[in-house]
Formats: C-alpha cells, sequence, structure tokens
C-alpha cells in the first residue's frame, strides 16, 4: 500500500452543484456485465417485441415472486459459482411478458454485506439463466473478518469527514457497521460503514456514508445518500387530486396511488408536519402565499409519476409494492432545494427565494421520485460515472413524465427546472439537448469524467436520450427549440421518446447495476433494445449511434454491426511488473482489418496512470492505446479506442498488452472485445 492513497476525492449531490438539490444516492466505477440478448421472437418492424415488455405486477405477486427466489437462494448461488461463505439476498424481481424473470439480489460474505457485491440474474420462463450482470467480477476470497481498528476510529473519521464538507450539527446516525467493501472492482476489504446525520451546509438533512479500511483506518470511499431532486397550482393550472374524505373535512392522501400523503412542514426542517387538510376538496388558489398552494403542485407531481409507472412501464408504486411514498413541502426559510431521502421514503420541497418559488413543479417532483426508483432498482452508487448516471436517470424520467402528463400550463420539454427559475434569470437548471449550454454540464464521454460532479456528468446520458427520443440537428418541439450536436460530426435518426424511455426503464430494472459506468449503460441499452426490437432494428443502430454521438464507443462501419471478438477471462496485472496479455483470436473477416477497428477496453485497476496499454496485431505490429500518466489518479480503464489497422490481416490472434509500470497498484484485464 502506499503511505498516501493516491485517490481523488468524491463530491456529494444536489440538483445543482451549490444553488439547489434535485440530487440522489451512491455509485462508482464498473461496467455491467450483462451479456447481450439474442433477438426475440419476430416483432413487426418498428413495434417491440411483446414478450420482451415489462409485464405489469400486482404487490401480491411481486412478493410472491420475492417468496419463490428467496426459497432457492442457495441454488442459486451454488450455480455462480459463489464461495461457501457467501449468500444471496432477494431485493428486488421484475417479469416480462415473455415469463423471463430478473431477480436481484444483494450479497452477504460470513453474515456481512457486501457493498458493490450486488447483481442480476435472468431466467427465462424454463429455468434457464439467460445473462448475469455483477457489479463486481472480483471473487471473494482471503478476506478477514477481523478489525484491527476500533469503530468508534471509523465514526471519527466520518464525522469529520462531514465537518469538512461544511455540515453542521454532524453526528453519527448509527454505529458503524462492519461490511466487506467490493464496488470499486479492487481487492475486497473488511470495512466499516458509518452513516452521519444532522444538516449540511445549506441546510439539507445529512445522510453522508463513509466507508473506513478497518485495517488501515483509511477512508475508502464517501456517499451521500439524500437525493437532492380540485387543486390549483402554481405552475400546472387546476387540476385533479386523490384525496381522502375524514368526517365532514377532506385531506391530501391519495388511496388510489398507494396512500400517497402530503405534509405541511410550515416552515420546519424534521418530523412529517401536518396533514394538509380542509372543509372542502379545493386546495390551493395558485399563489405561492397560500400554503395549500405548494402542497397541490406536490400532490400532483407525485400523482402524475405514479400514473406513468404504473400505466406505461407496469410497474406499481416506486418499489412496486403498491406503497406510495410521502411529500413534505415548505422546508425550511428561503430554502433552494428539493430532495429525496430513502431512509423515510419521500420528498421535501423547499419554497425557493424569497419563498416565492416553491420546488415543486411536474419535473423536479418526477426528479426526486425517479431517485427512490433508482435506489429500489439498480441502486446506482452516487458518485463517479455511476453517479452521473443516476442523476441522469431522474432528469430522464422527469422528462418523460412531464410529456406523458401533457399538461397545457407545463408542456413537454428536454429542460430540467425549467419553471423554478432557480437561477432567477429564466433559464433552466440543465438542457438535455445540448448539455453544456448551462455553462457546466458535458456533452461528451471523456476518461476522467468521474471525477467530476453527478450534475454535470450526468451531461452524456442526458444527451444520449435527447438524441435517441429527437435524433440530431435543429428542431421546436412544443414552443422550444432544439439543436442537438454530435461527438463525432454524424447523424442520429431519433427512435420516439416513449421507445428510447422504455429502454433506460428496462436496462435500469434488468441490466443495470450499483457501480455500471457509462461503457455499462451502453451494453446495458444495446442489449435490452435487442431484445425488444431484434439485432439488426433500426432502434439498436440508433441506440449504437446515439452513444457513439456522445463518444460512448463508435458507430459500426456502414451504419452495420461487424463481426465481433472478445476475451472475457480474467488476466492479472503484476505491480510494476511485465507486461501481461489477453489474446483475441480473430477468424472469419475477409482481407485485412479495418482503419476503424474498435477496441473496447475493460480493466479493473487502482491508479490507472501507471498502466501502459497497447493493441499487438498477429504480426507483432504495435499500436499504443493508452500511455502512462503519473498524474492520473481514477480507477480503472474502461474505454473503446479507435485503431486504423487497415495494413494488418485481419485473421490471426491479436493481443491487448497491458504493463503497470508503478509500485503500490494493482488490477487485472476483464475484458477485450474487437469489433471489425
Amino acid at each position: 500500500m502506499r503511505s498516501t492513497p493516491r485517490r481523488r476525492a468524491t463530491a456529494t449531490g444536489a440538483l445543482i452543484a451549490t444553488a439547489a438539490v434535485i440530487a440522489v444516492g451512491l455509485q462508482a466505477g464498473g461496467p455491467a456485465a450483462a451479456a447481450p440478448a439474442q433477438s426475440p421472437a419476430a416483432a413487426q418492424p418498428g413495434k417491440a417485441s411483446p414478450g420482451a415488455l415489462p409485464a405489469a405486477l400486482t404487490p401480491a405477486q411481486r412478493a410472491e415472486l420475492i417468496r419463490e427466489r428467496s426459497a432457492v437462494t442457495a441454488a442459486t448461488a451454488g450455480e455462480l459459482g459463489l464461495g461457501a461463505r457467501e449468500k444471496l439476498v432477494v431485493r428486488d424481481v421484475a417479469r416480462d411478458r415473455d415469463g423471463t424473470v430478473h431477480t436481484r439480489y444483494e450479497r452477504t460474505y460470513s453474515g456481512l454485506p457486501v457493498l458493490g457485491g450486488d447483481l442480476v440474474v435472468s431466467e427465462t420462463r424454463s429455468g434457464r439463466t439467460s445473462s448475469v450482470a455483477k457489479a463486481s467480477k472480483t471473487a471473494l476470497k482471503g478476506v478477514g473478518t477481523s478489525a484491527r481498528i476500533a469503530p468508534s476510529a471509523a465514526e471519527k473519521q466520518a464525522v469529520g469527514r462531514a465537518k469538512a464538507a461544511g455540515s453542521t450539527r454532524a453526528e453519527a446516525e448509527r454505529a458503524p457497521r462492519r461490511v466487506v467493501w467490493l464496488a470499486t472492482g479492487g481487492k475486497p476489504v473488511l470495512a466499516y460503514e458509518t452513516v452521519v446525520g444532522g444538516l449540511q451546509d445549506d441546510g439539507t438533512p445529512n445522510e453522508l456514508h463513509v466507508v473506513t479500511d478497518a485495517a488501515t483506518g483509511k477512508k475508502i470511499h464517501e456517499w451521500q445518500a439524500v437525493h437532492n431532486g380540485t387543486g390549483n397550482t402554481q405552475y400546472s393550472g387546476q387540476v385533479t387530486l386523490g384525496s381522502t374524505p375524514s368526517g365532514s373535512s377532506f385531506n391530501l392522501t391519495d388511496g388510489g396511488r398507494g396512500n400517497h400523503r402530503t405534509y405541511n412542514l410550515n416552515r420546519g426542517t424534521s418530523g412529517t408536519g401536518t396533514l394538509f387538510s380542509g372543509p372542502d376538496d379545493v386546495w390551493g388558489d395558485g399563489q405561492p402565499s397560500t400554503a395549500e398552494t405548494a402542497g397541490a403542485d406536490a400532490a400532483y407531481g407525485a400523482g402524475l409519476t405514479w400514473d406513468y409507472l404504473k400505466n406505461v412501464h407496469g410497474r406499481n408504486g416506486i418499489k412496486g409494492d403498491g406503497v406510495g411514498a410521502y411529500s413534505r413541502v415548505h422546508y425550511g426559510n428561503n430554502y433552494v432545494n428539493a430532495f429525496w431521502t430513502d431512509s423515510c421514503f419521500c420528498m421535501t420541497y423547499g419554497d425557493g427565494a424569497g419563498n416565492a418559488k416553491p420546488l415543486t413543479s411536474i419535473d423536479v417532483a418526477a426528479h426526486e421520485m425517479t431517485h427512490g426508483l433508482t435506489s429500489a432498482t439498480a441502486k446506482l452508487v452516487y458518485s463517479g460515472e455511476s453517479g452521473g448516471l443516476n442523476e441522469a436517470t431522474s432528469d430522464i424520467f422527469a422528462a418523460a413524465v412531464e410529456f406523458h402528463a401533457a399538461n397545457g400550463q407545463d408542456l413537454g420539454d428536454y429542460l430540467v427546472g425549467e419553471k423554478i427559475d432557480i437561477r432567477g434569470n429564466g433559464t433552466p437548471l440543465r438542457y438535455m439537448d445540448k448539455p453544456s449550454k448551462d455553462g457546466s454540464s458535458k456533452d461528451y464521454w471523456y476518461s476522467g469524467i468521474g471525477g467530476v460532479d453527478v450534475h454535470y456528468s450526468s451531461g452524456p446520458a442526458n444527451h444520449w436520450f435527447y438524441l435517441l427520443s429527437e435524433g440530431s440537428g435543429a428542431k421546436t418541439l412544443n414552443g422550444v427549440n432544439y439543436d442537438s450536436p454530435t461527438s463525432d460530426g454524424l447523424p442520429v435518426t431519433g427512435i420516439g421518446r416513449e421507445k428510447a424511455a422504455l429502454i433506460w426503464y428496462k436496462a435500469l430494472t434488468t441490466k443495470f447495476t450499483s457501480t455500471t459506468n457509462y461503457a455499462g449503460a451502453r451494453t446495458g441499452t444495446i442489449a435490452v433494445a435487442t431484445e425488444l426490437y431484434g439485432a439488426g432494428s433500426p432502434e439498436v443502430k440508433s441506440v449504437t449511434d446515439a452513444w457513439a454521438g456522445v463518444n460512448v464507443g463508435a458507430r459500426p462501419g456502414g451504419g452495420n454491426p461487424g463481426p465481433s471478438f472478445e476475451n472475457t477471462a480474467d488476466v492479472a496485472i503484476p505491480d510494476n511488473g511485465a507486461a501481461v496479455n489477453s489474446p483475441v483470436t480473430v477468424t472469419g473477416v475477409a482481407g485485412n482489418a479495418p482503419s476503424t477497428l474498435q477496441a473496447e477496453v475493460d480493466i479493473i485497476h487502482t491508479w490507472r496512470g501507471d498502466l501502459a496499454v497497447d493493441l499487438v496485431a498477429p504480426d507483432g505490429t504495435v499500436y499504443p492505446l493508452k500511455p502512462v500518466s503519473s498524474g492520473d489518479s481514477a480507477d480503472n480503464v474502461q474505454e473503446t479506442y479507435t485503431v486504423n489497422a487497415s495494413s494488418e490481416v485481419a485473421n490471426g490472434v491479436w493481443q491487448l498488452r497491458a504493463q503497470d509500470r508503478a509500485a503500490r497498484d494493482t488490477g487485472y484485464i476483464n475484458n477485450i472485445k474487437l469489433t471489425f
């Protein structure tokens, strides 16, 4: 181990990094290991295969599936080759209409939770395993279960981290618990996880998770788990709300949507506040000075999100269990934030600057509740690339819900937070067609994007969703002008927002894991598009082209998928040692390799700057892919390189060569894929 760890700091989350909070909870790097699915029974061109669509599950059906899968976890662990000290715990299930069941598991080791050990197993109706997506492929071997440092030391470190970030009233919310840390793909270690409560620097409740090495006392990782996220409403006009009569009065309890309740905190910052109630079933007058108005907006947004998930994707509530969350409005004084909290399963909204712009618009409400959906499914860790994908997921479904609502006062758009005007200049917080228009978000993926605040590293995924939905170039939709460029300057043909949202939803619920990064998101969405529309479909091509348009992977030559060859066997890379090779045998390709040979590299390695990576042709010609870079402290090399190999005969044994040229960090080649 290095005497001082060379690791970058991770940022905690907010709707924007400083002024407001539409945030989420946890994440780190590592691709989903989902195998590309084969084309299902043929569907009509342009229509999803009916069998591959998500099936609607009642809460009782979901509970029964969980019971069934829980009864055979030991057998499943054996089939997956897990060790005797490892056990699986069912966390969630989803089912396709053809009977395929996707079971999401957490893992334990000697009874300890394994952070980053989650996985998804997909089984056909006949019981055959069709794919397995793992958050980490690292085997749990040689993990000690006796800590060398006391829990109090971990607690002191965690509280100190919170205070250093500006938190007030920072205090341990619960005693540190022992866990096995696996989330960053390196060697598994025994650790403590401490949760710090109190308040963040802007008054948002604090739920900071700090992971401490139980042998050395060094901080391994941290993330923020508070996800900063007839009614006469302020933003949506007069709408219908779900309410419940109580004697001679009414209250804002939506019996048709899991008994979702809306509470008034009345400037408080703790507790649930008071359930909105009144003598009639009319809520608010459209003015922010009337307390009921923000309650009406929040209740309306919650109802729209529930309806969208149920009517479009067959999901009965955020967790799929038919239970509604609850909303709290009028948090604090002049509080310019909104946030989701897993521990209370609730949304909380401030009233904005001057208490005149509550953060209760449709897209903000949908954004916050989608953080709950992500937590209930993929549980994307809220840092690194997975944190950007977590944040983008909330923006994606915020747009989807807003369009689906078709509210005449708040028409659907690809803008985030345009109604709440946090900046006070009439501009939205984020733009999905060209994210950089907000001044901070990134339009395209690049190798260091995992070190950027998650609200800005979400840009490439937001951009991908817009490109896939509407295509590149200039257009006007619902009165908003868009002009979406691509990183390679080539056009992308949109497939429609409904298809794009379906693909992302199914990837989130059946392919993504807690450590999915951009490369893994590409793999998962292409697999889902293949299941839904077939391998050679225009939809798969557009999904692939849209990722290429944000610099994640490349377009196959000529617009058609070229033959691919890969080696998925792990190859250990010795610390500061000799070069190692992962061979790929190419056969059946006539003539020479193309000038746009795609080398998709997946290397799990801490401090990736230590690595030199090359592609070696069958005749020994070396094509450098990545040089040593002593200042690059990020983890893992997960990138697709384009190589002009047109002078090489395609057939033969190609080699991915990797060498660690500095001491104290290790890893392995996880996968190399060549596409001709």
